[in-house]
C-alpha cells in the first residue's frame, strides 16, 4: 500500500524544531508562548493534510479524518510537541509529525478508511511548571483529578487555568474516560542504544515501564570534621553512600534476572548543612526505579526497606524517612497490535525486535481505555533530552511506513463494535 512522503516528513519535523528558544535549543515548554506558536503551526499542517482540527477539554490538539462509518471507534496516532529544557527535535515531535504524514498519504492516495482517524498532539507530556506530566493523556482517560487541576505554577496560575489558556476547558472534562478509541499508536525515538547497537530498524514495544520515585532520609549528629574522633561519629552520609552503591548492585541483579526490564538510579544526594569541614547532620537520597514487571518493583522496594534500615544501624544513625514520592504501574502494550506492527515491519522488509520502553509515554495512559502500541526507531548513540538528539530521515520514514501499514491492517480487520 501507500508510503509516506519522506522528504515532506523530514522538512516538517525540522521546521517544528526551529520553533525554539534561540539561546536554548531545542526548548519549547508546554504552556509557553513558543508552545502556542508550535501548536498553531501544527494546526496548519493538520489542515493541509485534510484534517478537521479542534482542541478538546483536556487541551489536546486533535486532527480528525472521517471514515466510512462515523460512529465506529477511531484509530489514533499521537504523541506530544512540548520538550524538556534544552531537549531535542525528535522526542514526541516525531510521533506527531509522522501522524500528519500518514494522514496526508491516505489523502493523496484517496484511501478512505472504515474507521475515523485521529492525529493527537497530547498536552504537556513532559514535566512542566506544574510538576505533572502526561496532562493531556490523563485528561482523555479520566485520570486528571480535581486535586491535580488545582496545582499551581511558581507564578500562582492553576493548572485548570493553564489548560483553559491553550483552548481546553477543565469544567467540561468528562468524569468517565473516552470509550471511542478502537486502537492507538505512537511512534517515538527509542531514547536508548539497543536498536542502533543491533543494527535494527524497528522496535515493537512490549510494555511501558512503571516509574517509582523513593526518598530516604538519614539523621545523625553534626560535628567538627577535624575535632570529632572517628570512633563514635553519627554520620548519616555514610548510610546514604552505602545505599547509592546498593541501589546500583541490586538493580543490576534484577536487570540480569531474566524477568524483564529493570533500572534504578540515585539522582539526588543531599547532605546538610553541607560544609566541607562539617559532619552532616542529615542526608537524603532520591531513587528513580523503573520496571515493566510490578513484581520486580515490589521486590526492590521490600529489599530497599530492609537494607536502608540496616545501613542506618551500621552507621549509628536513624532512618527518619522512607517515602514514596510517586508511583505509576507498568502499562502493557496490546498483544494483537504488537503482532500487527511486527508483521507490518516484516512485509516492508524491515528488521524488528521486541523491547520494553524504559521511559514514560502518553500511551501508558491511553492503554487504560483502548488497545495501544508503540513503534521505536533508532536514535544516534541512544541519546535523548539533549540538543544532540538525532534520528535519520530514513529511520523516521520507516517508522511512519510501519504505522501506516498497521493502520490499514487494523482498519481492514476490525469490524464495528
Amino acid at each position: 500500500m501507500g508510503r509516506v512522503d519522506s522528504d515532506r516528513l523530514w522538512a516538517d519535523l525540522m521546521a517544528l524544531g526551529a520553533i525554539t528558544e534561540p539561546e536554548r535549543p531545542y526548548t519549547r515548554r508546554s504552556f509557553s508562548p513558543l508552545f502556542d506558536e508550535g501548536r498553531a503551526w501544527i494546526t496548519e499542517r493538520m489542515r493541509d493534510a485534510g484534517l478537521q482540527t479542534r482542541v478538546d477539554a483536556g487541551g489536546n490538539l486533535l486532527g480528525r479524518r472521517a471514515g466510512k462509518h462515523a460512529a465506529w471507534p477511531a484509530i489514533v496516532v499521537g504523541s506530544h510537541s512540548d520538550s524538556v529544557p534544552s531537549g531535542g527535535r525528535f522526542d514526541g515531535m516525531a510521533g506527531v509529525i509522522a501522524g500528519i504524514a500518514i494522514a496526508r498519504s491516505l489523502g493523496e492516495r484517496a484511501i478512505e478508511l472504515e474507521h475515523p482517524l485521529e492525529i493527537i498532539d497530547f498536552l504537556a507530556e513532559e514535566p512542566n511548571e506544574f510538576g505533572l506530566s502526561c496532562i493531556g493523556s490523563r485528561a482523555i482517560t479520566g485520570c486528571l483529578t480535581e486535586e491535580q487541576l488545582s496545582l499551581r505554577s511558581p507564578k500562582g496560575e492553576t493548572l485548570a487555568a493553564a489548560v483553559g489558556r491553550v483552548g481546553g476547558d477543565s469544567a467540561r472534562l468528562p468524569m468517565a474516560p473516552r470509550r471511542d478509541i478502537g486502537a492507538a499508536f505512537e511512534l517515538h525515538i527509542e531514547q536508548g542504544p539497543v536498536l542502533e547497537r543491533e543494527g535494527l530498524d524497528i522496535g515493537v514495544v512490549t510494555a511501558i515501564v512503571g516509574i517509582t520515585r523513593l526518598e530516604i532520609e538519614f539523621e545523625g549528629s553534626a560535628g567538627h570534621a577535624g575535632t570529632t574522633p572517628m570512633q563514635g561519629r553519627r554520620d548519616p552520609l555514610i548510610a546514604a553512600a552505602h545505599m547509592v552503591g546498593w541501589v546500583r548492585e541490586t538493580a543490576l541483579q534484577l536487570a540480569n534476572s531474566g524477568r524483564g526490564h529493570f533500572v534504578a538510579t540515585v539522582g539526588i544526594i543531599e547532605a546538610l548543612p553541607g560544609g566541607s569541614n562539617v559532619i552532616a547532620r542529615s542526608a537524603r537520597i532520591v531513587i528513580d526505579a523503573r520496571s515493566e514487571d510490578r513484581r520486580l518493583m515490589d521486590e526492590f522496594r521490600e529489599r530497599l526497606d530492609a537494607e536502608s534500615a540496616s545501613a542506618a544501624r551500621a552507621a549509628n544513625v536513624e532512618r527518619s524517612k522512607l517515602a514514596c514520592l510517586s508511583d505509576t504501574r507498568p502499562a502493557a502494550c496490546d498483544p494483537r497490535l504488537q503482532t500487527v506492527l511486527a508483521e507490518s515491519a516484516k512485509r516492508l522488509g524491515l528488521r524488528a525486535r521486541s523491547l520494553a520502553s524504559g521511559a514514560g509515554h502518553d500511551m501508558a495512559f491511553i492503554s487504560q481505555v483502548a488497545p495501544a502500541a508503540m513503534v521505536f526507531i533508532p536514535c544516534k548513540d541512544g541519546r535523548s533530552h539533549t540538543p544532540e538528539e538525532w534520528a535519520t530521515a530514513d529511520a523516521l520514514a520507516a517508522g511512519a511506513d510501519v504505522l501506516l501499514e498497521a493502520i490499514l491492517e487494523v482498519d481492514r480487520t476490525t469490524a464495528s463494535p
